[in-house]
């Protein structure tokens, strides 16, 4: 049963939290499009249709909500101690204390309210999340300089595992119109001994066939005996089980990913022997520990902003963007740490929230006892 004191704060966290959203989106936005109008029109001399419009329509919206989810905690922990300093301030705060409520029930709506942003943060990030990363993905590239838009686009040699005795080889593959040269898979026996290898002059992806096309091929089986038998062709279509970007991945494919896809990706390259796979591991254990961040920061925020301090709501707000730029330049330097492997991907994602909880409840439980 809520109280109108409840229902006051969960108004006031709501809707401080609202505008803060609604703020922060326009203003990245406009900040954004203006620096990457020149890049946009690069998009435009290589594609007619990829004009500006067709980025606000096809590409930011989606942008948004990455960015959204990505800062959401810091929002929530702007917001918190924004207008729990307002009500400290106009001794809102004394008033319910005075009135013989505790802090701990003070409290409560904060808790349910962030308890509600943190599930429905939940649920974005494993299941919404990737959709509109999906979306986001197909045209991010476009945004960036030159150097990496060519690391995405471009042409470059690429590599994949099938199993712990299957490789494939591109000498020059080019991931935006799977297409390149110099292609060799190989097949090997548990003694590292060849067994067979396929060499093609072209190769591109059958969108259609889901096959790849090889042309100008040539085939080497290795007996036991270590005779060999040749064979060569003009035409040889090949089906490794999956599509390029899952064979070639790039850092953006986890986030392309429901979790339960994520989990099944990773399994997978697992069995396969590849060991590199810590930037899909962040995203993994990124996507549980920002939402419970809300929670710890919510706290933490009440905490600091609650009682009416000299300097008002200016020395509280100066605390809460300092911690929040503590907070996040964390998460992104472990991140990191994490893909150079000095770090387990698990301990680096839940590392600020392991820091940040014990801040957040000693502070928490000093003020409840003053």
């Amino acid at each position: 049963m809520f109280t109108i004191i409840d229902r006051y704060i969960i108004k006031k966290y709501l809707g401080t939290f609202g505008f803060m959203l609604i703020l922060l989106s326009i203003v990245v936005l406009v900040i954004d499009v203006q620096q990457k109008i020149p890049r946009i029109e690069n998009a435009t001399a290589i594609d007619a249709k990829l004009n500006l419009t067709y980025f606000l329509v096809h590409f930011y919206p989606f942008w948004i909500i990455n960015l959204v989810m990505t800062f959401l905690s810091i929002l929530v922990f702007i917001s918190v101690i924004y207008f729990t300093s307002r009500m400290a301030n106009n001794t809102e705060i004394v008033a319910v204390i005075s009135s013989g409520a505790s802090f701990h029930r003070f409290a409560k709506p904060y808790l349910l309210t962030s308890l509600f942003i943190a599930f429905l943060s939940l649920v974005i990030n494993h299941f919404v999340l990737p959709w509109a990363n999906i979306k986001k993905n197909e045209l991010e590239a476009y945004t960036y300089n030159a150097a990496n838009k060519e690391k995405v686009l471009g042409t470059a040699p690429v590599t994949a595992q099938l199993s712990r005795t299957e490789y494939i080889f591109i000498n020059s593959w080019n991931k935006r119109e799977r297409r390149g040269s110099g292609f060799i898979f190989q097949k090997f026996d548990k003694n590292r001994k060849m067994l067979y290898e396929l060499k093609g002059s072209d190769v591109y992806w059958d969108v259609a066939k889901k096959q790849f096309v090889l042309n100008n091929y040539s085939e080497k089986i290795i007996n036991k005996n270590d005779s060999e038998k040749l064979k060569n062709g003009v035409e040889l279509r090949k089906s490794y089980g999956h599509a390029p970007e899952e064979l070639f991945p790039n850092e953006l494919l986890g986030q392309n990913k429901t979790t339960p896809e994520l989990l099944k990706f990773i399994q997978r390259e697992k069995e396969k022997g590849n060991s590199n796979l810590n930037t899909h591991l962040n995203e993994l254990y990124q996507r549980t520990s920002m939402p419970i961040s809300i929670v710890i920061l919510t706290f933490l925020a009440l905490s600091l902003s609650s009682q009416k301090k000299r300097g008002g709501l200016g020395i509280n707000l100066a605390i809460g963007i300092s911690l929040a730029f503590i907070f996040v330049f964390s998460f992104e330097a472990l991140k990191v740490v994490s893909e150079n492997k000095s770090m387990s991907p698990a301990l680096a994602m839940w590392f600020p929230n392991l820091i940040f909880f014990p801040i957040a409840l000693y502070l928490y439980l000093r003020r409840a006892n003053q």
